[in-house]
């Protein structure tokens, strides 16, 4: 993938994950070429070995992370709808971290401040994303998700709805 087409995909997907944080009372995130370099360096690292599995803690320093995989190109908008539908599993009433949940935090988190995506290509043409969140949200201590996750101010339709 080329410089533009990554840095069009990086755009897509943070102006997706702002729209979302907005609804969820979340400031906007900032990309950072940093992280964009660490997760385009481990989106690579996937796409070679085509097995999807998260980095190892020390790997990623503080950063939270989110992996999403398909056997065709994804758009960043496609790749932030998927990860935001688990909103519908999430129980506001009872805050807190599940694995079916967790990307859909990790987008939301309101303490976060800085993005960094990666996308690379496999052989067969499917494709890996990598997305790195400083500071690291789904931090499971009391308290941490009730201050972080906030319900949406407005009904507005989610992609499932449209």
């Amino acid at each position: 993938m080329g410089k533009s087409a990554s840095k069009q995909f990086a755009g897509e997907l943070l102006h997706s994950h702002n729209e979302y944080r907005k609804k969820h009372q979340a400031p906007p995130l900032k990309l950072s070429s940093k992280l964009n370099k660490e997760a385009t360096r481990y989106a690579e690292s996937l796409a070679s070995t085509r097995i999807l599995k998260h980095s190892v803690d020390s790997a990623r320093g503080s950063c939270g992370e989110n992996l999403a995989w398909a056997s065709y190109d994804q758009s960043g908008k496609d790749v932030s709808e998927r990860w935001y539908e688990e909103v519908n599993k999430y129980n506001f009433k009872r805050p807190g971290f599940s694995s079916g949940t967790g990307h859909f935090t990790a987008m939301v988190w309101k303490s976060t401040k800085k993005l960094g995506v990666g996308k690379a290509t496999a052989e067969d043409g499917s494709t890996f994303v990598v997305a790195r969140y400083f500071p690291a949200g789904n931090i499971t201590n009391q308290g941490h998700f009730e201050s972080n996750v906030l319900p949406a101010t407005h009904t507005a339709p989610t992609p499932l709805d449209v």
